[in-house]
């Protein structure tokens, strides 16, 4: 009993040091992750030896039950011997009885040790688990911690290697945009020439044929005269 309570003690002393100091670097952490499991392991032999205690009572117990029932049976044996004068035989009975007591009573304190030892291992295992599990909580929130530390330092590492390349990338691509626009320009002045060529070309092949007459002839500016001075 005393060594299995040394055990569990010395577990939970093991993980009861503050946590920064186990977790200064990548070994520490390994270190406390170490003493967790040690902690764990010493939990489980405890709950085993408290299991062997819990049986050895319940076995107690039994011895217990019987002893009272064979006093109480050989009482009522002693009583009858000396309803039948028989004291000799009586004392003999009585005899027996008393031996039955003190091993009853011997039992007795067996067990109230047994109970106290139970009490007291519960008391310690439940402790514990829960100083056990408050420090994997921890070691878990400092893990996280860390692993995001380490995400922003490296995207932060490559956004500032590549901020240059980004710059040189932009630029490049400005001037793409540029090149791509200065030759839409050229593609639309080109369709616009060649449909202003094709009105030009459709309107002397109307005049030609007399369908459409020449706008601002010496005919008409004559005519235009004339009509003037006679009105």
């Amino acid at each position: 009993m005393t060594n299995i309570v040394e055990k569990l003690l010395t577990a939970i002393r093991g993980g009861a040091r503050e946590l920064g100091e186990a977790v200064v670097d990548t070994q520490s952490m390994r270190i406390f992750e170490q003493e967790i499991r040690d902690s764990k392991n010493g939990v489980a032999e405890a709950k085993e030896g408290l299991t062997e205690i819990v049986a050895r009572k319940m076995a107690v117990d039994r011895k217990l039950n019987q002893l009272k029932e064979d006093i109480s049976e050989n009482e009522s044996y002693a009583l009858k011997a000396l309803e039948k004068k028989d004291e000799a035989l009586a004392l003999e009975i009585a005899d027996k009885v008393a031996k039955l007591e003190i091993e009853n009573n011997e039992l007795k304190q067996e067990a109230l040790t047994y109970e106290q030892q139970i009490t007291l291992l519960k008391g310690e295992i439940k402790r514990a688990d829960k100083t056990i599990a408050e420090h994997e909580r921890e070691l878990l929130m400092v893990k996280t911690r860390e692993s995001v530390q380490q995400a922003t330092q490296s995207v932060t590492q490559s956004v500032t290697m590549n901020q240059s390349s980004i710059g040189t990338a932009r630029e490049s691509l400005e001037r793409i945009k540029q090149k791509q626009q200065k030759e839409q320009d050229k593609f639309d002045a080109g369709v616009q020439l060649q449909k202003e060529m094709q009105d030009d070309s459709l309107d002397e092949k109307l005049k030609t044929a007399g369908i459409i007459k020449e706008k601002h002839t010496a005919a008409d500016v004559l005519q235009r005269l004339k009509n003037s001075t006679y009105q």
